[in-house]
């Protein structure tokens, strides 16, 4: 490998070769080693520092009809994805349905058309709007997998939360524009699973939780939940709960493996006990198999609260 350093002009994310000129890069810079060559007239620096964002721009600057959709749409909205999804890095584009459909190494073309208001500009990139984005995953994601991400697209928290968050559409958006496209692939997955979107989920795991509770009878857990102390200031805040029983419902991902996370986690059960709460702490493992282990968990905390209401029939 050449030990010349890069130009110190090299965009931190992906240009076109057409840029090279404004860039003052000649064509043997732009053939050098750490510049990477992932679609035709596209280039990328190997070390690039810049966001999904920028390693994406050029490909919708290639054509004013391109559109980044899907996946791809889908990770710079940070829409949740599942991992099997998430891995595939190919750039879904589509243009215009009387267009012809983008192909090109890397990229997964799409003919699409899109109503006012399905297309944007964010941070230099042209993409489908996040309610539109969701819709157009409903032709490629399992059903849980698409209320999981639905779930992240509506999510939101008031100023009571550490992270005061907005959502990137609201449930009315969604059912909008399933509304607007009857006849699409995926528009029927869609509608089902917009009836089980909830505001509040931070995580698909958060979101299986709540599918597998209320699979199973037991009653929806409530989301956006705010334990506050004496004094009336915020100081948790669970999952999920059941606040007229007091049970806090607390998700403990791969992270929480962590010694000063796990350090957190257990001031946090403390904290909770303390006002009078319960707080349940579950792992992947709790959400496995077809009758997960969190149902009978859960379940044993309501029970004295009225198990024959929190049965179902044959269960």
């Amino acid at each position: 490998m050449s030990r010349t350093p890069m130009p110190p002009q090299l965009p931190h994310g992906s240009f076109l070769v057409t840029d090279a000129d404004k860039l003052g890069l000649s064509r043997k810079q732009l053939s050098r080693a750490g510049i990477f060559t992932p679609s035709r007239g596209v280039r990328l620096p190997l070390a690039s520092t810049g966001s999904a964002a920028d390693n994406v721009r050029a490909y919708t600057r290639l054509d004013p009809g391109c559109v980044l959709t899907h996946s791809a749409a889908a990770r710079l909205w940070r829409i949740c994805l599942p991992g099997w999804l998430d891995a595939d890095w190919r750039i879904h584009i589509a243009r215009p349905a009387d267009s012809c459909k983008p192909r090109r190494r890397n990229v997964v073309g799409h003919q699409l058309s899109f109503k006012e208001g399905e297309v944007m500009m964010s941070d230099g990139v042209r993409l489908t709007s996040p309610a539109r984005t969701w819709l157009d995953l409903a032709s490629v994601l399992a059903f849980d997998e698409l209320v999981a991400a639905g779930d992240s697209v509506v999510v939101e928290h008031g100023e009571d939360f550490p992270l005061p968050r907005q959502p990137l559409a609201a449930v009315p958006d969604l059912q909008r524009i399933i509304s607007q496209h009857p006849g699409m692939r995926g528009v029927k997955k869609a509608r089902l699973a917009l009836d089980l979107v909830r505001v509040g989920a931070d995580s698909a795991p958060e979101t299986m939780l709540r599918l597998a509770l209320v699979r199973a009878g037991l009653p929806e857990p409530a989301l956006n939940v705010v334990l506050r102390n004496g004094l009336g200031h915020p100081v948790v805040w669970p999952d999920a709960a059941y606040p007229e029983h007091r049970i806090a419902l607390q998700y403990d991902g791969l992270h929480h493996g962590d010694p000063d996370q796990y350090r957190r986690d257990i001031k946090r059960q403390s904290l909770t006990e303390s006002l009078g709460w319960r707080e349940l702490r579950v792992d992947k493992h709790d959400l496995e198999g077809e009758r997960p282990a969190v149902v009978d968990r859960v379940r044993a905390l309501l029970d004295p609260f009225g198990a024959k209401t929190l049965r179902r029939t044959g269960s």
